[in-house]
């Protein structure tokens, strides 16, 4: 009896983690990232995914204004906008229909689907962007995946680095789950909506079409659809 319960809860927890919990692949062009057991995995493998990849394919015209650090390391999808002023640093893959707004820097370890938006005074590191994904103004993005049709708003961090500096585990049904991730920032679902100047903690679960009020530090596991504010 022991061990159906215990293998009950580990399939349960497999689930829960799982990509499929969280995003729908279909049209995304970096499925293979997802392959794990646990959606957290796509950010261990996402270095040498891109070691992998043939880079320096620049789709569109680039301003004389922008900066490509190492852009042999950076590829661009047609139709993608690249305002002036802002900072790509390779390895990184935009895809198309893209806008990378005036200010905007990208850190390098990052995967974007189509149609996203990286704002003014945005940055991103080491992490990915699903399909029309929006991290559109004063945005921190660190080690995190964000997936199809979220918005970040305004002035929104996804902090990814413990004060204590320890690896970020996971608080689930009581208890601790190890990540092997001294920097981990959030999991955030399909068309999950998150309210200006809201702040995640390291290793945050939001669930897809989950809606988070601003300025509120959100933390652990938030459940799909549902909606995250302050206790009164």
């Amino acid at each position: 009896m022991w061990k159906k319960i215990k293998l009950s809860s580990m399939c349960f927890m497999a689930l829960e983690f799982s990509s499929d919990h969280y995003f729908s692949l279909e049209g995304f062009a970096h499925q293979e990232l997802f392959e794990g057991s646990f959606v957290w995995e796509a950010l261990q493998h996402l270095d040498s995914y891109l070691e992998k990849q043939l880079l320096g394919k620049i789709a569109v015209k680039v301003p004389s204004t922008v900066h490509l650090i190492h852009p042999e390391l950076i590829s661009i999808g047609p139709e993608t906008v690249i305002e002036a002023g802002a900072y790509i640093q390779g390895p990184a893959i935009i895809g198309a229909k893209n806008t990378i707004r005036h200010g905007a820097y990208i850190r390098g370890g990052v995967i974007t689907g189509e149609g996203c938006v990286i704002g003014h005074a945005t940055e991103v590191k080491h992490s990915i962007l699903l399909n029309r994904a929006q991290a559109a103004h004063f945005n921190y993005v660190g080690d995190s995946i964000i997936g199809n049709d979220v918005n970040l708003g305004a002035g929104v961090k996804l902090a990814n680095y413990r004060l204590d500096h320890k690896e970020v585990t996971i608080l689930f049904q009581g208890k601790k789950i190890t990540t092997r991730l001294r920097k981990f920032g959030a999991i955030i679902g399909d068309g999950a909506q998150i309210g200006c100047n809201a702040v995640t903690s390291p290793g945050t679960f939001i669930g897809p079409k989950a809606l988070c009020y601003p300025c509120l530090n959100i933390k652990g596991i938030i459940p799909s659809k549902a909606i995250y504010r302050e206790k009164k």
